[in-house]
């Protein structure tokens, strides 16, 4: 049996998805003894710009890679959606747990759904590629700044200082907080974040954890993951990119097969373009990564 500490931010939503995949990582492998590392980010601690204008996502990792690679953790629990495409040397992603809802959520006080939101009405987001979606469905529809966590994006909406918020479902989901979905946007007319819904466990190469991580890595959710992130690093992994990828298995009676979606489009959101994927499931990580970049390429092209 073993001791080991994990890293995590500091939010409430940070902390709970950490000690529910601790919880289930123990069930699986009982016995062990972890620790908890609470770690500030830079992401945290800049809360007054969006984060593609001071150093995109990374800002919500950089510390906590750095407690790994320093040996003050032994892994840490990360939102996918957060990691850059590239690690840096010596870390790696070892587990990839189950996946929650991918999909993006509308929650408003007062309206039922994107389409009924009045015209000229503010909608509350810091992700670009979120407000060029938006725009592109609603073009009349004024886009807000969104930062800080859960509990203060709800209230502006509580307090009527927006109508309506985008957020992910999953940490809404996470936080006990499922019942503020007014409205799920599903992928077919609304494309997720790379990665969105998924943790991510990352740890150092070659560590002893890995074996532990492995019990509870999701298959399912590694490929469709892989592919989605194939996208990202095609694209450079920059959080100025608006873009986003969603990749599913669908039955088929000849097989298991992968639906890929992905969106992008210039930072000012000119050039928006789709492009779909559909293939066999993939048998092997480096498939799933193969698939990804061809949809990226198709992106790339249009």
């Amino acid at each position: 049996m073993g001791s080991f500490t994990f890293a995590t931010r500091r939010s409430a939503l940070a902390l709970a998805q950490s000690r529910a995949f601790v919880k289930s990582l123990l069930e699986a492998a009982p016995g062990h003894a972890i620790d908890e590392l609470q770690v500030v980010t830079s992401g945290d601690r800049i809360q007054d710009r969006p984060l593609y204008e001071v150093g995109g996502k990374g800002l919500f990792v950089k510390e906590i890679e750095e407690a790994l690679l320093e040996g003050r953790a032994d892994f840490a629990v990360h939102s996918l959606k957060d990691l850059p495409a590239a690690l840096p040397e010596g870390l790696v992603i070892a587990c990839f747990p189950p996946r929650e809802a991918p999909t993006d959520a509308l929650v408003s006080k007062r309206w039922g759904s994107l389409d009924a939101l009045p015209k000229g009405a503010t909608l509350g987001t810091s992700s670009l590629r979120r407000a060029h979606q938006v725009k592109g469905l609603r073009p009349d529809l004024r886009i807000a700044p969104l930062r800080g966590n859960v509990d203060t994006r709800l209230k502006r909406v509580d307090d009527g200082d927006l109508d309506a918020i985008l957020l992910a479902e999953a940490g809404l989901r996470r936080l006990g907080l499922g019942h503020r979905v007014t409205e799920r946007l599903v992928p077919s007319r609304f494309i997720p974040a790379i990665g969105q819904g998924c943790l991510a466990i990352e740890a150092r190469a070659g560590s002893p954890i890995a074996d532990l991580l492995a019990r509870v890595d999701d298959p399912l959710a590694r490929r469709a993951v892989l592919c989605e992130r194939a996208v990202q690093a095609a694209f450079g992994g920059d959080c100025k990119t608006p873009l986003g990828a969603f990749a599913a298995r669908e039955r088929s009676p000849d097989g298991d097969r992968i639906k890929l979606l992905g969106w992008a489009s210039e930072e000012d959101g000119s050039r928006p373009r789709r492009a779909e994927l559909d293939a066999a499931w993939p048998s092997s990580d480096e498939e799933a990564e193969r698939l990804g970049r061809e949809l990226a390429a198709s992106l790339l092209r249009h």
